[in-house]
């Protein structure tokens, strides 16, 4: 598959869910970014703003197995995970699969479980595999979380602990529509799409050759130093208490890798790595309190550490 190959993917993905969501091209544009990464993504807003229908929406596209877990403060971890079960006829314990074991798993309201149930996702997000009683369990592949939550502040929420969420690629905000797209809505809300009319436009096997040949794409040193020189700038930031790790380095470049795919190109450019910078990384990062008070958040101090940080030239193709 080449690049342009990928680029149809894409466009075809972005189509099918913009059936639904409306007026947010950028928002689908990353989100199917994220997919061709293969990571997880995280969808942040208040209620009401679709956020769940772009999960859906995404998972319905992509063909294969899709699962969606409604995250409420009495669901277990063995309903994510799975449970081992001893069958006294048989005498001996079956391992009977959660909803993560599907292709993408729709993760809705994720922080109005309790955080023990939110901690059971920590090793199938990062090595793709589920441990029970000492036995390994890897799920389908590609495998994608695509998790929604409401701001920390509304009533009945966990925050989200730190190592869960540098676990996701990217976070988004649907934000609210333009006045012409709510319009649109709100006209089309008994009569147009929805994620249940939603047809797939794209089988496993391609997805994953797609997702392989994202991973081939050439990546520039200098490039790979940018994008470096951005994480490290958020550590020694006077608003921040600790910076990006070296995962959301990787992350940064795995999505630059991937945004760069659904233009056709098989290679990044610095663009690449400032256009997803704030919704890679901004999730990553722990405010002062004082910062965290401060209009703008995370995604302000992402912003400065763009406009501080000098932009590489040379060489970015092959």
């Amino acid at each position: 598959m080449t690049g342009v190959g990928v680029a149809r993917i894409a466009a075809a993905i972005e189509e099918n869910v913009q059936r639904v969501i409306l007026g947010k091209p950028e928002l689908v544009r990353l989100a199917v970014a994220g997919l061709l990464a293969e990571g997880h993504l995280l969808v942040e807003d208040v209620p009401g703003l679709g956020k769940t229908t772009l999960a859906r929406c995404l998972a319905r596209s992509i063909g294969g197995r899709w699962s969606r877990i409604q995250f409420t403060p009495d669901l277990l971890p063995g309903d994510v995970t799975g449970v081992s079960v001893y069958h006294q006829r048989e005498e001996r314990f079956a391992f009977h699969p959660g909803a993560v074991f599907a292709n993408v798993v729709v993760a809705d309201e994720i922080n109005r479980g309790t955080p023990k149930t939110q901690s059971a996702l920590l090793e199938v997000m990062a090595e793709r595999h589920v441990t029970i009683d000492a036995e390994t369990h890897p799920v389908p592949r590609p495998f994608m979380v695509v998790a929604t939550q409401n701001p920390i502040e509304l009533e009945g929420t966990y925050r989200l602990p730190e190592a869960q969420l540098d676990r996701f690629l990217i976070r988004l905000s649907v934000g609210y529509p333009d006045l012409e797209s709510e319009v649109r809505v709100v006209l089309d809300e008994a009569a147009g799409d929805t994620a249940d009319d939603l047809a797939a436009v794209v089988d496993v096997d391609t997805l994953r050759a797609a997702i392989e040949q994202v991973r081939r794409s050439h990546v520039d040193k200098v490039v790979a130093e940018y994008a470096v020189r951005l994480a490290a700038a958020t550590r020694e930031h006077a608003h921040v208490r600790f910076g990006a790790s070296v995962r959301g380095s990787i992350a940064l470049i795995r999505t630059a890798r991937a945004l760069a795919a659904t233009a056709g190109r098989d290679f990044v450019t610095p663009d690449d790595v400032k256009d997803v910078a704030v919704p890679v990384l901004a999730h990553r990062l722990v405010l002062t309190p004082q910062a965290e008070l401060a209009p703008g958040g995370a995604a302000a101090v992402v912003a400065d550490v763009l406009a501080t940080t000098a932009v590489p030239a040379g060489p970015t193709g092959h």
